[in-house]
Formats: C-alpha cells, sequence, structure tokens
C-alpha cells in the first residue's frame, strides 16, 4: 500500500471504527430477552439438546447478536470500500437507489453494488439489484455523455472467480478491493488498522454481555422453567402459538 493511502486509511478507520464498536454495545444494552425469544428458533435450541437454561440464554444471544454485528460491520466496510475509492479515483457514493459507488478508471465508468461476503441475497433479491443496475444505467445514460458503463457486484470478502453475470460481473475479496483501488494486496493490509483499540473495545463489551447473560438468565429461569427444568411447552407457545 502507498504511504499516503496507507496514512489515510488509517485515519479513517480510526475514526470510524469506534462507531462500530459503540453501535454494537448500545445495541446489547438495549436488548430484550422476549425480543430475542421471538427471533429464533425455539425447535432448533431442543435439537441441540440445551436443558440449562444458561447455555440456552447464551446460545440464543450469541446466535442473535452474530445476525446483528455481520450488518454493522458490512456497513463499516461499505463505507471503508468508499472512501478507499474516493481517495484513488475520485469515487463517490451514489445517489442512485439500490446504488453504493461510482467511479471511472482508465475510460471504463463503474456503478457497484457492495455487499459484505458472496452469499448475500437469494434468487429475488438478486434480481431486485440487477434492478437497479437497470435503473442506473437508464440514469446515467440520459445524464451524461455516452461512456462505457460497467456494472459490479463487489463483495468485501469471499473468494470467487471473476463471475461475469451477461449484466455485471461480481467480484470478492482481493478482486472487489484491488477494483476499487489499484492494490492487488489492499485486502490484506486493511486487517491491521481495523484492529485499532480492538481489545479494549470487547473488553468493554464483553464486561456488558456478561451482565446481559445474566439477567437474561434469571428472567428466563423465572418465565420459563418448572421445578429447575426447561419448560418447552411454554418456551415453544411464547414464541409461536396463534395472537388471536
Amino acid at each position: 500500500m502507498k504511504p499516503m493511502l496507507k496514512e489515510q486509511l488509517k485515519a479513517f478507520v480510526e475514526q470510524q471504527i469506534p462507531e462500530f464498536h459503540q453501535r454494537r454495545l448500545e445495541k446489547l444494552k438495549k436488548l430484550k430477552l422476549k425480543e430475542v425469544l421471538r427471533r429464533k428458533n425455539p425447535y432448533l435450541f431442543k435439537a441441540k439438546n440445551l436443558s440449562i437454561a444458561g447455555d440456552l440464554v447464551r446460545s440464543l444471544l450469541d446466535a442473535y447478536l452474530s445476525s446483528q454485528e455481520e450488518t454493522l460491520f458490512g456497513e463499516f466496510l461499505e463505507q471503508l470500500a468508499i472512501r478507499v475509492c474516493e481517495i484513488q479515483f475520485s469515487g463517490r457514493k451514489s445517489g442512485i437507489k439500490g446504488i453504493d459507488l461510482e467511479f471511472e478508471n482508465e475510460g471504463v465508468f463503474y456503478v457497484v453494488s457492495i455487499k459484505s461476503g458472496p452469499n448475500w441475497g437469494n434468487a429475488s433479491q438478486i434480481e431486485k439489484m440487477e434492478g437497479y443496475f437497470q435503473t442506473a444505467r437508464k440514469t446515467l445514460s440520459t445524464n451524461a455523455k455516452p461512456r462505457f458503463m460497467e456494472f459490479v457486484n463487489g463483495c468485501c470478502y469471499g473468494r470467487q472467480r471473476d463471475n461475469n453475470r451477461g449484466n455485471y460481473r461480481k467480484l470478492c475479496g482481493q478482486a472487489f478491493w484491488e477494483l476499487i483501488s489499484g492494490e492487488p494486496n489492499l485486502y490484506t493490509e486493511i486487517v491491521e488498522p481495523i484492529g485499532y483499540k480492538a481489545k479494549e473495545k470487547n473488553d468493554d463489551f464483553y464486561h456488558q454481555y456478561a451482565i446481559v447473560i445474566n439477567k437474561f438468565t434469571d428472567e428466563f429461569s423465572s418465565e420459563f422453567c418448572t421445578g429447575g427444568s426447561i419448560n418447552w411447552t411454554e418456551l415453544v407457545k411464547f414464541n409461536s402459538g396463534r395472537t388471536d
């Protein structure tokens, strides 16, 4: 990575990554046990033979937090990718619905939809993205002089061959970061700055995590345990019983 790019990215990450940790901590503090119970599959936890209230609560909370963190960190990576491209190729956040990034390099105008990883959507979601690309093509064709446009589904991690889908290309991991930066090794070099104050922030998080685990375990035992055993019937009724 060029020294100037390295310094600019370091400054950007040190400014933005604390917000990811703060939002992660705030979401944990705001969680309610019954909100989490309603969102997760009780049959799965029974199939895993979780018979200790504390183990079930921990498994439940970890599954919920994992999906939340994936979303939050995906938003951070999108911001990072846009910043990288802004520095290298004067890229910009797109104003077109469903499009995240626009930039030009070596005579090609790139229109990019950024996702965290390669397995991000089902068939209908992919079709929706293709619709956004079609709309972007029409919008950009009418607002500017004729130019060669390339549409890209860029994934911040994962690996796939350069996947030409006809109307767009799917680029993952190294290929995506190289496209938006011109730097073949950027995908590994961003690891270090992303770890900025990670231990300090995670210590704060796990202190609050322990509080929530203990609080939820007490509440779960009171609401969904009978004679010291998990009352699976009551738990399933709460999660899946009719509301009418």
